[in-house]
C-alpha cells in the first residue's frame, strides 16, 4: 500500500491508517479553510487546492506526529497551516516568475491577473494565520520564524549574490530559506502538536530543513533531465525564464575554474535568448550531457544523507523506516 507524494510505501497498516486519515482530514480542512462569504474567493483561493499536489509537507506532519500522540487536536490544523502557507508562496511566486501553469492547470495570475493572484495569496496567509492562533503562542512564534526566513529566501533569490559571495552557497542559503524552512517546520509542528519529546521535536526539524533542500535541488535536476515534468511543468522551464538553478551554477562555476572551450560555448548560449525553441532545445540537450548534472544530483544525495543522518538518535519504528524513505524517494527523483 502507498500514501502520499512518490508513493511512499507504509508496511505498518496502522501507521498507513493513521496518515491517511491525516492527510483526509488535512484535504478537508483545506478546503474549509478556503471558503469565503464571497464566492469569487473561493473560487480563486480553492484554484490550487482543487489542483492537487503532492502533500509533502502535510504528509510530514502526519510522520513526525507518531512520535507522540498522532491523534492530538493540533496535528490536522497544523499541517493546513503549513499547505495553506505554502499554497499561498505558490499564488505570489507564479506572479513573480510569470508562470503560465502551476500543477498543470491554468495559473491563476493567467486566469485572473497578478492582482488578484498576489491578493489571493494573501488572503490564504490570514486563513492560516487564524488557524495557528488557535495552536498557541508558541505556534505563531515557530510558524512568523518561518515565514521570515522564507521571504528572507527569496528576496535573497532576487536580489542575487552579493559581490564576491559563491552563487553555489548563496544559492543553498536561498533555497534553505525558501524551502528547507517550511519543510522544517512540518516536521516541527507534528511532533510539538503530538507533545513528543524536546530532543525529538529538534532532531525532526534537523531533518525536514535537510529534506526540503534535497527535494529542491531534485526539482532542480529534474527540470533537466526529465522528458515529462511530474509538477505540470514543462522541462527547462527555469532554463527558458533564465532561473539559475544548480546545475546552471555547476556549469557556471566549472567554466570559470577551467576555462574550457565548449563550457564557456554552453555558458553564452545560456546567455542569450532562450524564448527560442531551437535554441532551448539545444541549451537542454547540453546540459542533460554535461558533468554540471551529475554534480547536481551529487549535491542532491549529500542533502538527503544529510537528512537522513539527522534521524539516527530516534528510536527505530515504522514512521522513522518512513520518514528514512522518503530520504530515498528524492534521490530517487533526481536519478
Amino acid at each position: 500500500m502507498t500514501v502520499g507524494p512518490f508513493g511512499l510505501s507504509v508496511r505498518d497498516q496502522a501507521l498507513e491508517a493513521d496518515v491517511q486519515a491525516g492527510l483526509t482530514a488535512v484535504e478537508e480542512g483545506l478546503l474549509e479553510a478556503t471558503k469565503s462569504e464571497v464566492p469569487f474567493i473561493t473560487e480563486a483561493a480553492q484554484h490550487l487546492v482543487r489542483a492537487g499536489g503532492k502533500r509533502f509537507r502535510p504528509l510530514l506532519v502526519m510522520l513526525a506526529a507518531q512520535f507522540g500522540d498522532p491523534y492530538a487536536p493540533g496535528v490536522v490544523p497544523s499541517a493546513v497551516v503549513v499547505e495553506l502557507t505554502h499554497l499561498a508562496t505558490l499564488y505570489h511566486d507564479d506572479v513573480m516568475d510569470e508562470a503560465a501553469v502551476r500543477r498543470g492547470v491554468d495559473s491563476a495570475n493567467t486566469r485572473w491577473g497578478n492582482s488578484v493572484a498576489v491578493l489571493t495569496g494573501d488572503f490564504l496567509f490570514a486563513r492560516a494565520s487564524q488557524i495557528l492562533a488557535d495552536l498557541g503562542p508558541e505556534a505563531v512564534r515557530v510558524q512568523a520564524l518561518a515565514f521570515e526566513r522564507l521571504v528572507t529566501g527569496q528576496i535573497l533569490e532576487t536580489a542575487g549574490p552579493s559581490d564576491g559571495r559563491d552563487p553555489v552557497d548563496h544559492y543553498l542559503d536561498v533555497l534553505g530559506g525558501k524551502t528547507g524552512s517550511l519543510v522544517a517546520v512540518s516536521c516541527r509542528f507534528g511532533a510539538m502538536m503530538s507533545g513528543a519529546d524536546e530532543t525529538v521535536v529538534d532532531v525532526l526539524t534537523q531533518y525536514g530543513e535537510r529534506l526540503g533542500v534535497a527535494f529542491q535541488l531534485a526539482d532542480d535536476v529534474l527540470d533537466i533531465a526529465s522528458d515529462s515534468h511530474e509538477s505540470g511543468k514543462t522541462p527547462g522551464t527555469d532554463l527558458r525564464e533564465g532561473v539559475p538553478t544548480l546545475p546552471v551554477l555547476r556549469l557556471r562555476e566549472r567554466a570559470a575554474r577551467l576555462g574550457l572551450a565548449e563550457d564557456v560555448a554552453l555558458c553564452e548560449l545560456l546567455d542569450s535568448d532562450l524564448t527560442d525553441d531551437a535554441r532551448h532545445a539545444e541549451a537542454l540537450a547540453a546540459l542533460r550531457a554535461h558533468p554540471a548534472l551529475e554534480q547536481a544530483r551529487r549535491d542532491t544525495v549529500r542533502y538527503a544523507e544529510e537528512a537522513r543522518a539527522a534521524l539516527a538518535p530516534l528510536m527505530e519504528c515504522d514512521a522513522k523506516a518512513a520518514l528514512l524513505e522518503l530520504c530515498d524517494a528524492v534521490v530517487h527523483r533526481a536519478g
